[in-house]
């Protein structure tokens, strides 16, 4: 889905920034990889972490660039060391942050991974104020499709900044890779999964 703003990018307090969990997820199975060392690995590892970066894994993405893995998680102890392959991670979208929720107490690390592997999406406005949110495989069935795509325009309007006046979302068009768009009504009452 692309979403066209009624926004101004080059403004601080217009910028759209948020984290949804898709109810269908996005159809991938997703790997994470855990920052923590100790219990926390341990929890980590019961909780279905696919790998666990202690100081070794550390070193092998700095040395070798592994990156084999579509997200990650961190506890707060670990940020420190983590910082050493911020110019690894940081380009790929994958470096931990309290922002968008992936620096978490070791307490929360199950409920954490459950929602990344359930489909979490983050999103945010391109420097053109345009959102570009997947919402799933074109093999999905149209009640699935819908849901996500109900889901993610209700996080984008509970999303909407307090300093963005007049018509909120534009435009909608909804697509698949290499094909063409097709337009829908950004009216609130167009996409709800009834």
């Amino acid at each position: 889905v692309h979403l066209r703003m009624g926004l101004d990018p080059r403004q601080a307090d217009q910028q759209v920034r948020d984290v949804v969990v898709l109810p269908h997820g996005l159809g991938k199975t997703v790997r994470v990889l855990v920052f923590a060392e100790g219990d926390d690995a341990r929890i980590a590892q019961e909780a279905g972490a696919d790998l666990i970066g202690d100081e070794e894994m550390i070193n092998r993405i700095q040395k070798d660039n592994f990156l084999d893995f579509d997200a990650t998680l961190a506890v707060p102890s670990m940020m420190p060391r983590i910082g050493r392959i911020a110019r690894i991670l940081g380009p790929r979208g994958l470096m931990p942050s309290p922002k968008n929720g992936t620096v978490v107490q070791p307490d929360d690390i199950p409920r954490a991974l459950n929602e990344l592997k359930a489909g979490r999406v983050e999103f945010r406005n391109d420097k053109t104020g345009n959102l570009h949110i997947p919402i799933g495989k074109a093999s999905f069935d149209n009640q699935r499709l819908l849901e996500n795509a109900a889901a993610i325009l209700d996080a984008i309007n509970r999303a909407k900044p307090t300093a963005v006046k007049g018509v909120y979302i534009k435009k909608i068009v909804l697509c698949s890779t290499m094909s063409p768009g097709i337009r829908l009504d950004p009216a609130p009452s167009s996409l709800t999964a009834a």
